[in-house]
């Protein structure tokens, strides 16, 4: 047969390239979620789709993509559906430009004299891009990524496309003009930015490619070159990125300040100054024939016009929309908003350890406003300082949370060293510092082990099922579906309970990760240099980026997201790893039939697997959760109601169903842990589509950041205090309503001279307003009243004492039902449960058993039986993920709620029809039980249904017996590590053999005593 020349190999080689996006795209577009999901997927949505301003640090281009997208909607349902499809067809173009990289690869190691190539050769090279590209296609983090309206799909694509410009480059160094590739890079870099930074990570990688390229290698020449990327990725990241910003602020602050100009005068200037010398560089360069400084100014250039994607962020906050996180309209906003510092500051090299003194606290750099034509100092940020004893090189033991603390100690088996102290009583006390190596000691272990190479095996190895695990033996863990292997570890797999071994569960057997091992060893041994190039690429987008993050424990969500540029690296290898499969066998097999052999088999038995372990658990269509708990939440609200929320998941879905679908936009959706914040507060205070202010007295100087932070509450008087007293007392300016403050010297600070509040209740507004059901104003108090929880009170909860003291019953105030009972304030006692959200009501009710306030039981039933969304969840063929059924118990929470209210009302049969309803639509065999589950049964009992409660009963035992008996099987050094769920489960049984013996129901209460007597002839309750 006729080799094939290098056009015929071009030819083919992109046709391969566009038939493995294809499949990508089809596979990618046949899984997306066919609505909005969970995290941030609402919010990018719906600043997109408005042009609204998200989190920080922003992600404008991206949201200028969405837009894009969104635009060709017929109708407001279909906006999430193109707007994932955007991750979708970025994903794909990933896997082309993966296959291009992988092929450029290989056929620098499949050298012919004449640069023609043989058959065998063609299909080894075709072949090896085939099964990186689908390798990583089928990943379980690029894939989970890829189906969502996420910025990490876009952010991919970027990395994709500026490795495989290099190499591009590369193919043409020598030739005239070569150098645009070098510019096209610099403009994808700018344009990044307004995707996401992890982009920016390639830029050492480019730098190598460019050095092995270009120059002689030596040693010296290879340190200098790492150096130079490195210099590059500090000078993008904190040159450009913030520089650039911090240059245009100090122009602003001259020109409006020391000018007298207006507002954006020194911007305005700056930015034309900018153009001015670059345009003049530029043409410089021409004139002198200097290439190498006209490549420098025309990248420069480009990256700065598509940073310029951030002036959107500018201009649409200056609109003031609903939607405008952190406020960006002038530059020092902008440049809060790009340094991420709401979510405050991280020790990197040096730092302090978790129980570090407090001894200082010293003025920052000044915070800005926009006041009467000037910029002002609003406050200063605090820098603490903490006593030298407990500061230590490479801290990564240093949150002072009490869980996080823990945690530590757990992760390092810590000791510390012991260090003596003055307490704060002023006697001496003893504090343990943890030594440098158990800041390595967790770095390994948890850092780098659990939350990284963790994420990283369970791309090229296996996953154990989806369930967040914090070091746990059955939550979580990578596993690789050998049982020699990951019995030892994790006790044995197969026999995992059916609450453990979801459709998460996935086992690739090693095959991924030892493909991709013998391409690591293969790519060494035949080209360092590309070699070190990529291994450079793994490395900074993966360990790297652990060393930068410093994580804390428990994490809100798992992050093997921030690392699928370390997996793409690998990928590379797993594809390059077909080729070292075929040296093994070449000899034993004709070339041609060999080199087919060697592909088919990798394709069958890495990406096939993957494939086919990862579908049922990747797959999101038919998924609506999140848009439905948004629009349940929402619709549980009456007319113009103020609803609190505190994370992600509750705030994020609410705005999503506002901005997108319209619905319930009378609604206020307020973010508690935002209201800490000055710029959220003025929000609040402006109308927002068919929702008027907020009905509070703070002004915008009685909460300016800097101001009231934090309000000291105590008891410096005996009696209880109006509510509205206590909140003018707060916010009046007489410097006798000061306190010497105990966190900074020479300030002062606010305080409540009371901890214990109250507020008068007219009824007669009450019952005009129908603020509470005409057949409980009976109940209704003269007087409200409650305690401050603690001796302090953050902004948010001096807010809502504001709104309490001022709102006089003119709007519901809400709480959604996942929201923290840390920001109730002690107002819980007169919640009363309407559906996804408990409304404040003037009818105090004991708190019993963890649950708070009344029951409206009648709004309730229509919501939850009538009005309330559940698409998707009894459907077997639809994913549930673990978040997904954590939001799914809120439901049967309420379902229980239901029927026990129900009953206490002799509405038995309504109570036992909920409960069905329940059981129906959140079908146990799809969503496992957990405590939410048994209110239902108690509620099936509390209605008589004594035969339908032991049913739901035994369902409940046969899951409890199935984990304890799995347990129980495990060898002493692993059943020690699942205690907490060993006595999780008994506690379980127990409350179901007191609900069985209330009710007279013996046999059933045997049962369990069976159950409870396996456990407990092996399990100490010591």
């Amino acid at each position: 047969m006729q080799p094939f020349s290098q056009s015929r190999f071009r030819q083919i080689n992109c046709i391969s390239g566009w038939f493995a996006f294809a499949i990508a795209a089809i596979v990618y577009l046949l899984t997306i979620e066919s609505s909005a999901s969970f995290w941030d997927c609402g919010e990018f949505i719906a600043s997109g789709n408005k042009l609204l301003v998200g989190h920080p640090p922003g992600a404008p281009f991206f949201m200028l993509m969405v837009r894009v997208f969104t635009m060709l909607s017929p109708s407001k349902e279909l906006i999430p559906v193109l707007a994932n499809s955007l991750s979708a067809l970025a994903s794909a173009f990933t896997i082309l430009f993966l296959f291009w990289s992988v092929t450029h690869l290989a056929r620098k190691m499949v050298k012919t004299d004449d640069g023609n190539y043989s058959l065998s050769q063609m299909v080894l090279i075709i072949g090896s891009g085939l099964v990186g590209a689908l390798t990583y296609t089928f990943s379980d983090t690029f894939w989970f990524s890829a189906v969502e309206a996420e910025v990490y799909a876009t952010s991919s694509l970027f990395t994709a496309l500026v490795f495989w410009a290099i190499l591009k480059w590369e193919d043409v160094a020598d030739e005239p003009h070569a150098n645009r590739w070098i510019i096209l890079i610099a403009y994808l870099m700018g344009l990044s930015i307004g995707v996401h930074l992890l982009n920016l990570l390639a830029i050492p990688a480019i730098v190598m490619v460019y050095y092995f390229r270009k120059y002689q290698v030596t040693t010296r020449g290879v340190v200098k070159a790492l150096a130079l990327g490195v210099l590059l990725l500090a000078v993008m990241m904190y040159g450009i990125i913030q520089g650039f910003v911090v240059l245009a602020s100090k122009f602003e602050l001259l020109f409006v300040n020391g000018f007298g100009l207006p507002y954006s005068s020194g911007v305005f200037f700056y930015f034309a100054a900018i153009a001015a010398l670059l345009i003049w560089g530029i043409r410089y360069s021409h004139i002198k024939v200097n290439p190498i400084l006209n490549t420098v100014l025309l990248s420069f250039a480009v990256i700065i016009i598509g940073y310029i994607s951030f002036a959107v962020i500018v201009i649409r906050s200056s609109a003031k929309p609903p939607m405008d996180q952190n406020s960006p309209n002038n530059m020092f906003s902008l440049l809060y908003y790009l340094n991420r510092e709401q979510y405050g500051d991280r020790p990197l090299f040096k730092g302090q350890s978790f129980d570090a003194p407090l001894v200082d606290r010293q003025e920052g750099s000044p915070q800005y406003i926009q006041k009467d034509g000037k910029y002002v100092v609003a406050s200063r940020k605090s820098k603490l300082v903490f006593d030298d004893r407990f500061v230590t090189f490479f801290p990564r033991m240093y949150s002072s949370e009490a869980r996080h603390v823990e945690a530590y100690k757990q992760w390092t088996n810590f000791k510390g060293h012991a260090v003596r102290v003055v307490g704060r009583d002023g006697e001496p006390e003893i504090k343990y510092v943890p030594t440098f190596g158990e800041n390595l000691r967790f770095f390994f272990s948890y850092q780098l082990g659990h939350m990284y190479w963790r994420y990283f095996m369970w791309n090229f190895a296996g996953r154990q099922n989806d369930i967040q695990g914090n070091g746990e033996i059955v939550k979580g863990n990578w596993i690789s579906g050998i049982p020699f292997i990951d019995t030892p570890r994790l006790g044995p797999q197969q026999d995992l309970p059916f609450t453990f071994r979801n459709k998460g569960h996935n086992r690739y057997y090693l095959l991924p990760l030892l493909l991709g091992i013998a391409g690591l060893i293969w790519h060494y041994s035949r080209n360092q240099q590309d070699f070190w190039v990529v291994s450079l690429l793994f490395v900074l987008t993966g360990i790297a980026i652990v060393v930068y993050l410093n994580q804390t424990p428990y994490q809100p969500r798992e992050r093997d997201y921030a690392y699928a540029g370390s997996f793409y690296a690998f990928s590379i290898w797993v594809g390059l790893g077909a080729i070292a499969l075929f040296q093994l066998i070449k000899k034993a097999i004709d070339k041609t039939p060999g080199a087919v052999l060697t592909v088919l088999l990798s394709l069958i038995f890495v990406p096939g697997i993957m494939a086919y372990e990862n579908w049922d658990d990747h797959d999101r269509s038919g998924g609506y959760l999140a848009v439905d708990f948004a629009n349940n939440a929402l619709n549980t609200c009456e007319p113009n109601a103020v609803i609190f929320t505190y994370g992600d998941n509750d705030t994020f879905p609410l705005w999503y169903a506002q901005e997108v679908e319209g619905v319930r936009n009378d609604v206020r959706v307020c973010n508690l842990s935002y209201l800490r914040a000055d710029w959220y507060i003025d929000q609040m205070l402006r109308k927002a589509y068919d929702s008027n202010p907020l009905p509070v007295s703070m002004t915008s100087d009685k909460y300016v950041a800097g101001t009231r932070e934090v309000v000291l509450a105590l008891d410096r008087i005996p009696q209880q205090i109006n509510v509205k007293q206590a909140v003018d007392f707060v916010l009046s300016e007489d410097p006798n309503t000061k306190l010497n403050s105990p966190f900074e010297r020479n300030q002062k600070v606010d305080f409540f001279p009371s901890r214990s509040l109250y507020l008068p209740v007219d009824k007669r507004i009450v019952e005009e307003k129908g603020v509470v059901p005409k057949s409980k104003m009976g109940m209704v108090v003269d007087t409200m009243k409650w305690r401050l929880p603690t001796n302090y009170v953050l902004k948010d909860g001096l807010f809502l004492m504001d709104l309490m003291a001022h709102n006089n019953w003119e709007r519901p105030v809400c709480f959604a039902i996942t929201v923290s009972s840390d920001t109730y304030q002690n107002l819980d006692k007169y919640f009363q449960m309407e559906g996804l959200a408990y409304r404040i009501v003037p009818i105090e009710a004991k708190r019993t058993g963890g649950r708070y306030g009344t029951v409206d039981s009648e709004k309730l039933y229509e919501l939850l039986m009538n009005q309330y969304l559940y698409r998707g969840i009894d459907d077997p063929k639809v994913y549930i993920n673990e978040n997904s059924s954590r939001i799914i118990s809120n439901y049967r929470n309420l379902f229980g709620r239901l029927a026990q209210a129900l009953a206490d009302e002799n509405k038995k049969d309504s109570a036992i029809l909920a409960l069905d309803r329940c059981m129906t639509v959140i079908p146990p065999k799809l969503v496992p039980f957990n405590f939410f589950a048994l209110s239902l049964i108690d509620g099936y009992y509390r209605a008589g249904a004594n035969e339908k409660a032991v049913e739901v009963s035994k369902i409940y035992v046969d899951q409890c017996a199935e984990e304890l008996n799995y347990f129980l099987s495990l060898p002493d050094k692993l059943f020690r590590k699942v205690q907490n769920e060993t006595e999780l489960n008994l506690y379980i049984l127990q409350e179901l053999h007191k609900m069985a013996s209330s009710y007279g129901q013996n046999e059933h209460k045997e049962e369990i005593e069976n159950v409870y007597g396996l456990v407990a002839q092996k399990y100490s309750f010591e």
